[in-house]
């Protein structure tokens, strides 16, 4: 394990027993959280993007701040839903953002999971084209996205511009050299996982995927990660892919600990994304450091992955949440090979 990151998906609460009463106080809090991990020595904030939810969405202002913030860490998603998205300025925000946090940027991206809403990216502006589905649409927008983050022009200038253009056609600016190597597709099935190695996208794999074989999580899983290798190795890339895992895990260290987490599930669950699609649901880790080693070295898409994604419970606020990363960090990962 080369990589360990927090993923917070930013859910925000009216309640009283919510630390982050308001879309203000996860903003904020999320910021302060990364500044926190970078401190701690963790090697990635990432963030969830939800639309019409009381969660994260508009990724990239809050990209931006981090990379303000921090100096070191990598500051990434995981995913934007690409439905929802207008590929060119999107380029355009993630260039900036990148730049801002000086080529720390390692965006997730995917064809997008049941919304709060139907069909949300309607509202968005956005529907597939004739014979074709939402997922479909989600790809197409991703292909464009990596095509125009190349940085080759492609737009006919205008003959008698506002300001001077330099030669030839025009690209996408601001441009941030290297962003197009740092894009990985969070997949749900291992024939998504192939079309990413194909694309020479970096894969990140989450805590649910598609059931096809009805397996273990953590095999299937592991059996996903070596289809996305294979089929980048046949795709003849010349750079050496980055994958991701997500995971809940706690190490319990403390009273407050076991108040937490202490009854949390140790086993998969099966559940329905839609009437159609069957998925399974990755087991959470909770127990004392030695004990939580040993199961985690028996999990084989963690060994399989480079970089492990630590979700977060971001309603318990910044103090707890950089106590459960530390925790991990101290009293775990060493145990499994990191650094």
């Amino acid at each position: 394990m080369k990589n360990i990151g927090f993923l917070s998906f930013g859910h925000w609460s009216p309640s009283p027993q919510s630390g982050t009463r308001s879309a203000q106080d996860t903003l904020l809090q999320s910021i302060d959280l990364a500044v926190a991990a970078e401190e701690l020595g963790a090697d990635g904030a990432y963030f969830r993007v939800h639309h019409f939810a009381r969660q994260l969405a508009s990724p990239f202002p809050l990209l931006a701040a981090v990379g303000a913030r921090t100096s070191k860490i990598e500051i990434g998603t995981g995913v934007i839903d690409m439905r929802y998205e207008n590929p060119l300025y999107m380029a355009e925000d993630a260039g900036s953002a990148d730049l801002i946090s000086r080529g720390r940027l390692q965006l997730g991206i995917s064809r997008g999971s049941p919304e709060q809403v139907i069909e949300g990216w309607r509202y968005f502006g956005y529907q597939p084209e004739e014979g074709q589905t939402d997922a479909d649409m989600g790809r197409r927008h991703a292909e464009v996205f990596l095509d125009v983050l190349k940085g080759e022009g492609f737009a006919q200038p205008n003959p008698r511009p506002m300001f001077p253009n330099p030669p030839g056609l025009l690209r996408i600016e601001p441009h941030s050299e290297g962003l197009r190597d740092r894009i990985w597709w969070g997949a749900g099935s291992n024939a998504t996982a192939v079309w990413a190695a194909k694309l020479g996208m970096n894969l990140q794999s989450s805590t649910l995927k598609e059931d096809e074989s009805g397996e273990p999580f953590h095999i299937q899983q592991a059996k996903q990660i070596r289809a996305y290798r294979e089929a980048w190795k046949e795709a003849g890339h010349s750079r050496t892919p980055r994958v991701s895992v997500s995971r809940s895990i706690f190490a319990i260290v403390n009273d407050m600990d076991r108040a937490y987490f202490g009854q949390s599930k140790d086993k998969d669950s099966i559940g329905y994304l839609d009437e159609n699609m069957r998925a399974i649901f990755g087991r959470s880790y909770a127990a004392e450091p030695d004990r939580l080693i040993e199961e985690l070295k028996r999990d084989e898409a963690v060994a399989e992955a480079d970089t492990l994604l630590l979700t977060v419970p971001n309603q318990l606020g910044v103090a707890y949440n950089a106590h459960v990363i530390e925790a991990i960090l101290t009293h775990v990962a060493p145990g499994l090979g990191w650094r």
